[in-house]
Formats: structure tokens, C-alpha cells, sequence
């Protein structure tokens, strides 16, 4: 990842480096130093380097080597957890520049360079690839709505139909809002017939805590529309809010699930793979051990089979969270992530769990659901 961007006798010093300890200092486009790989991923760390004027001098005329030598050093004392760099930049002996950067910084920063990503085949992958190709993106907007209308339509009635949209709809604007939060751009919401939907933005994140943010901000507006039906059904006694809050909460808690692409795996790939340490993998297979048998306990057989392979997906990637260019959550944040990721998906379940006790068949369908 980015770790520095600043000006060098006219040209971008540009420090790249990651949570396995090596780094590489670029000035322009040119590499002029590299510290390999290590345990000891923080603290001091030096890059000297050398540069050369054009111009040799009058005296230096009948020397083969340039004229002048400038004597560059970045001094940099780095933590990663909460994230934190201070820099001096020296021209031999004199300061030419120092500061520090924090992890608002990384968030803002639009990197040099390109996040080169690793193409993967998948349904959402070539969906968001076909709309990149077609421009009438309000055209297109109106004619999935409208197919997935007549698809919820089939499956229930008009009217459910509809309501499920609305609850598809608040679920994405969520992403959006989170989105919009860290200052990205976005392309909107498309609704996919019997896939749900998706929020777009052409911009990257910089971050895990913003991955965390922006993934479980659908399933938190997801419980905020079932808690509205659900007291919209306290109120006025109608079943149609009752199915309304147990189906919505249903399809928010599938999203939970700690398998890619949906929102819960990127929630517990973030918060896991910021654990820089042998002890934060054990607590993070403890944690899903835990799920899988509160999951069994409960009766929730699918919920705990979809989390045992969720988990065993990101244990077998975690080896690969140092070569990742997102900043790990801290301490606090991960605590923070793993408390609401728990709490939203407690409350979802109650929700379930609540209306399936009504005695009704078609309320008691979710939990039957989970119980297969």
C-alpha cells in the first residue's frame, strides 16, 4: 500500500509498503531503495539513496562521473496498529521536510498507482462489468426494477412484491450512504431479479475499516426496515408488515454469512486479516467454533454449515493478508466490527425467531429455513 507521498527536488518520493515489513521508496517512477521483508514490520526505518546533477561543473569537466552527488535519506517510524507514520526527509545533512500521516490520510489518498487486481470469474463480477459497458445506466436501472417486480411478483403477490423492492432498495442505499461517507463517487443501485442487488462506485478503498463500514451498512439499514415493519405490525395488526419484517430479515442475515462476495465476508475478512498475529488467527477460528455451535445448538443447521465454510475460506486466505493493499483495522476498530457484526446479526435472528413463534406457517418459513 501507499505509505507516503511527498515532494523530492521536484518529483514524488512515493513509499510503498505492507504488514510483512517490506517496503519500496520510488522517486518518479524509479526505484532508489527496498527493505525486504521481516518480522520487525515497524518502528525506525531508513532508505539512503543517491542522485546526480545533469550538469557537471567546470572543474569536473575531465571526470568520467557526474558532478554533483546529493545524498537523499527518508527516515520513517512507522506503527501499524492504530496506524501512524512520521517521516524526515534529508538532503545530507539538512531537513528538507518532516510530518506524519494517520489513517484519515490513507483513506483520502488516491494512490499512484493503479490497484492491479486479480481477475476472478463470477456472476456479480461479469454483471458489474456489463454495466460498465452500457452507458444509459437510467435505462437500464428502470428495466431491472421492472424485471424484478414481475419475478418477486411470480413468487408472491404484486403487493410483496413491491414492499421486498423497497426493502432491496434501503439495503443498498446503505452501502451508498457509507459510500458517500468516505467520499466516493457512486453509480447507483441496480436490482438483480432473484439475486438481490448491487451499489456501485467506480473509486477504491483504501482501507479495511472502510470495507467494514460500506458491507455492513446494507444489513444495518436491513434491520432498521424490519424493525419499521415490525412495529408497523404491533400497530396495526397486519400480517402483511409481519411477513415483511421476518422475509427482510431473512434475506439481511443471508448477507451476513462470512462467505465473498457478500457483506459478511468482507466484514470478517477485514477484521481478521487485520490480526497481525498467530493469536488473532486462533481467536478468529475460536470465534466461528463458537458460531457454529450456538448455530447447531440452536438448530440453525444451514446458518452454521454456510459459517463453518465461510470460516474455513478465510483461514485458508489469511496467509495472504500482507500482500493486500488495504490498511488493517486496529485494535478498537476490530473489536468495534466484530460487536456489530454480532449484534446485527443477534438481532436479525430475533426478529426470525420472534414471528416464527406466532404460530403462522408462512412467518415460521424463514426459520424453517434456517433449520434445514
Amino acid at each position: 500500500m501507499e505509505l507516503l507521498n511527498i515532494d523530492c527536488l521536484g518529483k514524488p518520493l512515493r513509499l510503498e509498503g505492507s504488514m510483512a515489513g517490506w517496503q519500496q521508496l520510488f522517486w518518479g517512477d524509479t526505484l532508489v531503495s527496498v527493505i525486504q521483508a521481516s518480522a520487525d514490520n515497524e518502528g525506525l526505518k531508513t532508505h539512503t539513496f543517491e542522485l546526480h546533477t545533469a550538469t557537471p561543473t567546470v572543474a569536473d569537466t575531465t571526470d568520467a562521473q557526474p558532478a554533483n552527488t546529493l545524498t537523499i535519506t527518508l527516515e520513517t517510524t512507522l506503527s501499524w496498529q492504530p496506524f501512524l507514520i512520521e517521516y524526515r526527509l534529508l538532503q545530507g545533512e539538512q531537513l528538507i521536510s518532516h510530518g506524519q500521516r494517520n489513517s484519515k490520510d490513507i483513506e483520502q489518498q488516491v494512490p499512484a498507482v493503479a490497484i492491479v487486481e486479480k481477475k476472478q470469474f463470477s456472476l456479480v463480477g461479469l454483471a458489474s462489468l456489463g454495466f460498465k459497458l452500457l452507458k444509459s445506466a437510467k435505462v437500464i436501472k428502470v428495466v431491472l426494477a421492472g424485471a424484478s417486480v414481475a419475478a418477486y411478483s411470480w413468487l408472491f403477490s404484486f403487493q410483496f412484491a413491491l414492499a421486498l423492492i423497497a426493502c432491496l432498495v434501503f439495503h443498498e442505499y446503505g452501502h451508498i450512504r457509507a459510500m458517500q461517507h468516505f467520499g466516493m463517487k457512486t453509480k447507483g443501485i441496480y436490482l438483480i431479479p432473484f439475486m438481490g442487488g448491487l451499489a456501485l462506485s467506480d473509486e477504491k478503498i483504501n482501507t479495511r475499516w472502510q470495507d467494514v463500514v460500506i458491507s455492513i451498512m446494507g444489513p444495518t439499514f436491513g434491520l432498521l426496515m424490519s424493525i419499521a415493519a415490525l412495529v408497523a405490525y404491533w400497530i396495526t395488526g397486519n400480517i402483511f408488515f409481519a411477513g415483511l419484517a421476518s422475509f427482510n430479515a431473512l434475506l439481511n442475515l443471508f448477507n451476513l454469512l462470512p462467505i465473498l462476495p457478500l457483506d459478511g465476508g468482507h466484514i470478517l475478512k477485514s477484521i481478521s486479516f487485520s490480526m497481525n498475529s498467530v493469536m488473532g488467527l486462533v481467536a478468529c477460528i475460536a470465534g466461528a467454533a463458537i458460531g457454529v455451535y450456538i448455530s447447531y445448538s440452536l438448530g440453525l443447521a444451514l446458518l452454521g454449515f454456510l459459517l463453518l465454510i465461510g470460516s474455513a475460506e478465510i483461514v485458508f486466505e489469511w496467509k495472504t493478508r500482507h500482500q493486500s493493499h488495504l490498511l488493517p483495522l486496529d485494535r478498537y476498530g476490530q473489536i468495534f466490527s466484530t460487536v456489530w457484526y454480532l449484534l446485527t446479526v443477534g438481532a436479525l435472528i430475533g426478529i426470525i425467531w420472534y414471528f416464527a413463534s406466532s404460530g403462522d406457517d408462512m412467518l415460521a418459513l424463514p426459520l424453517t429455513i434456517l433449520k434445514s
